[in-house]
C-alpha cells in the first residue's frame, strides 16, 4: 500500500503532497484539475513509468527542469522518481546535461528492473476498452506490465531482449544496405531466443491463469494465445524477409492474444457491453494474478471509468475496492455516494 506522495513540478503541480486512505480514496474535481495526473504519479512509483506520457518528459511541469515524485509504503519504503528534460538550467549559458530519469528506493539509485515491483497496482481505466479491439501492441504492453511487477527475471528478459530486437534490427539494415556479414547476426540470435522463450513460458503461464478464473455474470470468457515463437528453426526460416524488411519478423515482439466470448471473437461479435464486461473480467483476474504470485494485494487504482460503466458494471467494480486499497477517481461525486468511511482529496481545477 501507499501512504503517501510528495510531488515537485510533476505535470500541473508544482509542490503538493497527498495522503492515502488504506481502504478507499476518493480523488474528486473538475476535468482538467490534474486527477489522472495524481494516479500516473502513482503508477510511476509502481512501475518506473507513465501510462500515458509519449514521452517521459512530459511529466515535467513547463515551468521546471524536473519533476520528482517520492512516495512512501505502508512498509516504510521510500520510493522516488526525478524526471527530467536531460537539461537543468544553472544559470550559465551552457545547460548541464543530466539524467533523464532516475529511479531510488530508500535514497538508493536503482535500475528499473530492481525497482519496479516494490509497490504493486492494477491500474483501469477508459483506455483499457481498446485492449480488446485495438492494435496488439497494447496487448503486449498489458503483458509486460502485469508480470513485470510479479518477476525480476520477466522484467530483466523483456527489457534485454527489447534492446536485442533494435540491435538486430540495426544489423538487418546494414546486412541489406552494406552487405555486412550475416554471421553477425548469430550472437542476437542466441540472445533473443534465450530471452524470448522466458517471455514466451511466462506470458503462457499468465493466460492459462485467467482462463481458469470464473468469468462475470456466467459468462465463459477466454483469452487465446497468439504465440510468435523465436527458435533458430523460425529465423533462418525468414532469414531472407527479414534482411528485406531490415526487421526481426518473430519473437514475442509479434505476440498477441484474442478475448473470446464462448467461442466468439470479442473484438468482431462482441458488443459493446461484452467487451466492457470481458475487461473487467481481466482486471479481476490481474489483481487475483498479483496476489497469487506474491501474497499482497496490489493497490487498485480506478482512473475515471464509472461514466464508461452502467449501474451493473459500477457494482461490479465496487466490490472489488472491498479487498484491497483502491484509489479512485471521479469528476461525478454521484458515482460513488454509497461508498462509505472514504477519505477524499479535492482538486478545484
Amino acid at each position: 500500500m501507499i501512504k503517501s506522495i510528495k510531488v515537485l513540478g510533476f505535470r500541473n503541480f508544482i509542490k503538493d503532497i497527498f495522503e492515502f486512505s488504506p481502504k478507499i480514496t476518493v480523488i474528486v474535481g473538475p476535468n482538467a484539475s490534474g486527477k489522472t495526473n495524481i494516479m500516473e504519479s502513482v503508477f510511476l512509483l509502481s512501475t518506473g513509468r507513465s501510462f500515458k506520457a509519449r514521452v517521459e518528459e512530459e511529466m515535467v511541469n513547463y515551468e521546471k527542469d524536473l519533476a520528482r515524485v517520492k512516495g512512501t509504503s505502508s512498509g516504510g519504503t521510500v520510493l522516488e522518481a526525478v524526471v527530467t528534460r536531460g537539461l537543468i538550467d544553472i544559470g550559465t549559458q551552457r545547460p548541464e546535461k543530466v539524467v533523464r530519469k532516475k529511479l531510488l528506493v530508500n535514497g538508493l539509485p536503482k535500475r528499473l528492473v530492481d525497482f519496479s515491483g516494490n509497490f504493486k497496482t492494477v491500474l483501469f481505466g477508459p483506455w483499457d476498452m481498446d485492449l480488446v479491439t485495438e492494435s496488439p501492441s497494447l496487448r503486449r504492453k498489458f503483458l509486460d506490465t502485469v508480470i513485470s511487477q510479479v518477476d525480476r527475471e520477466y522484467r530483466r528478459s523483456v527489457l534485454s531482449y527489447e534492446k536485442g530486437v533494435r540491435q538486430r534490427n540495426r544489423l538487418l539494415f546494414r546486412i541489406r544496405e552494406e552487405g555486412v556479414s550475416r554471421s553477425q547476426l548469430v550472437f542476437w540470435n542466441q540472445l533473443l531466443i534465450k530471452n524470448g522463450d522466458y517471455i514466451t513460458v511466462k506470458r503462457e503461464e499468465f493466460i492459462e491463469f485467467i482462463n481458469k478464473l470464473h468469468g462475470v455474470n456466467s459468462q465463459d470468457f477466454q483469452l487465446a494465445y497468439d504465440r510468435s515463437v523465436i527458435s533458430e528453426g523460425r529465423l533462418e526460416q525468414y532469414k531472407e524477409e527479414e534482411v528485406a524488411a531490415a526487421t526481426t519478423l518473430v519473437g514475442p515482439h509479434r505476440d498477441d492474444f484474442i478475448f473470446k466470448l464462448e467461442n466468439r471473437d470479442l473484438a468482431a461479435y462482441g458488443s459493446r457491453g461484452e467487451q466492457r464486461m470481458g475487461i473487467l473480467w481481466l482486471k479481476m483476474a490481474e489483481l487475483a494474478f498479483i496476489e497469487e504470485k506474491t501474497g499482497e494485494k496490489p493497490t487498485l487504482l480506478l482512473d475515471d471509468i464509472f461514466s464508461e460503466l452502467d449501474h451493473k458494471h459500477r457494482d461490479i467494480v465496487m466490490g472489488l475496492t472491498k479487498n484491497q486499497q483502491t484509489i479512485i477517481t471521479t469528476a461525478d461525486p454521484h458515482f460513488i455516494g454509497n461508498l462509505k468511511k472514504v477519505e477524499k482529496i479535492e482538486l478545484t481545477g
